[in-house]
């Protein structure tokens, strides 16, 4: 009877460990500059998914620092987009355009939209857009950045990540959160809600109760840590992000 338990209970053990640890993959692509290599928003996003109940989320990256998207498009200042996009298939493929581009030259914005997109459809990926925030000193920036996305995903049938939005919903929750590494660039707070916005964006889950430190395995096993944050910061970017009701993929 006791061998017989024991059977049982490494069943039913055997079953729940396989339940817990089979997930979708998603292989996301991030193309873009600095608004995302700060603080290695990718690796976060991917450390992240390991919350997830049932997507795992594998990270790549094609960044370069001050560059905008037709840089990527036409493989200048080291770009390795097009070569990446040729050698393997991604599920999604983020794209990060510079700051300014939704305000310095809009048909521009449109244009080059629109081939990359064109181009990751072709490859059989989703195209997805992250929204910018606005400058540290000109928060009037975001009503046109947020415009003109939204008249591009309208135009182009594309999904978005609110960023910007987000950064403003944090700071009006606490004006003195510092979200800046300078008067633009994301801070280690920045990024960690950038990422939350991402994985909510990805599993439609919450992200209620997620660690104050966001860390990743080495090739040795060792610990990485790639954000530390106070419990108080996290709490509010992650009640931020789950507050707000932007489209998220829930299937």
């Amino acid at each position: 009877m006791e061998k017989l338990f024991s059977i049982i209970f490494l069943f039913t053990f055997s079953i729940n460990v396989n339940a817990q640890v089979e997930k979708d993959t998603l292989k996301v692509l991030f193309v873009g500059n600095s608004f995302t290599y700060y603080y290695n928003l990718p690796q976060v996003v991917k450390a992240m998914s390991n919350n997830s109940e049932t997507i795992y989320i594998d990270s790549y990256h094609s960044l370069v620092g001050g560059s905008n998207l037709s840089h990527h498009l036409n493989q200048e200042k080291g770009s390795r987009t097009i070569e990446m996009l040729n050698k393997e298939a991604y599920d999604y493929v983020v794209l990060n355009h510079h700051s300014l581009a939704a305000t310095d030259n809009v048909n521009s914005f449109f244009e080059i939209s629109e081939k990359i997109v064109d181009l990751i459809r072709s490859k059989g990926a989703k195209p997805l857009f992250m929204v910018t925030w606005a400058y540290r000193d000109n928060p009037q920036m975001l009503e046109s950045i947020s415009k003109v996305y939204n008249d591009m995903a309208e135009r182009l049938d594309v999904d978005l990540v609110p960023c910007g939005s987000l950064f403003e919903r944090a700071l009006s929750r606490d004006p003195i959160l510092d979200l800046y590494s300078d008067d633009k660039h994301p801070s280690n707070l920045g990024t960690y809600l950038n990422g939350l916005a991402f994985f909510k964006y990805f599993t439609g889950e919450k992200t209620l109760d997620f660690n104050k430190r966001i860390t990743k395995f080495d090739e040795n096993g060792q610990v990485l840590y790639l954000l530390l944050l106070n419990q108080s910061d996290a709490d509010l970017l992650q009640n931020v992000v789950d507050d707000y009701d932007f489209k998220t993929r829930l299937n």
